[in-house]
């Protein structure tokens, strides 16, 4: 049961760090919902996706998955950080209000996050306990540990300030680029 346990905080680290980044950027409320059930749904799923493969696509997800990764991260860390750039303050002085971020970001976000699992799943035979355990962990998980990541962006963004956003932005960067080393130098 330790493995399983062990296995889902693992795999719920980067969607942690992109809820993190998320709340950074001072986005709306509805986030707190939305990427937690996303996150762990995606991590969920491409687990048992990674498990139902088995050896048929495992090189072929090792191969590509950190190449995926990073081009998803990138670009919307570079969207954050293009958007914080652009944020001001109007004539009025009032701060603008984020916009509304789409679906499209979403599903984004979690699959990046969630590609490493579908390789990870493969793994779901050497835990020791049932594959529908291990999965429902890996969802569980990640969904708490995700809204755990967003509140704490939230308050450090709503104590320093809009311009996070920047910091949100580079922080997905910076995981993008780690998830390419790392499958680079395997």
């Amino acid at each position: 049961m330790w493995s399983a346990i062990a296995l889902a905080f693992g795999l719920a680290m980067d969607a942690t760090a992109v809820s993190a980044a998320r709340g950074l950027a001072g986005r709306r409320p509805r986030e707190l919902v939305i990427l937690p059930a996303l996150f762990g749904g995606f991590q969920s799923g491409m687990s048992a996706l990674g498990w139902l493969a088995g050896r048929w696509a495992g090189p072929y997800i090792e191969r590509w998955e950190h190449w995926v990764a990073f081009g998803l991260l990138v670009a919307i860390g570079g969207k954050m950080l293009v958007d914080a750039w652009r944020a001001g303050r109007p004539a009025d002085g009032e701060p603008r209000a984020p916009a509304p971020a789409t679906l499209a970001l979403y599903l984004g976000l979690a699959l990046a996050t969630s590609i490493d699992a579908a390789a990870a799943g493969l793994t779901l035979p050497l835990v020791p306990v049932a594959p529908w355990v291990a999965l429902t962990l890996i969802g569980l998980v990640t969904a708490a540990c995700s809204a755990t990541g967003y509140l704490a962006g939230r308050l450090v963004g709503e104590r320093l300030g809009p311009r996070l956003a920047a910091i949100g932005g580079l922080v997905l960067i910076g995981i993008g680029v780690d998830l390419l080393v790392q499958g680079l130098t395997r």
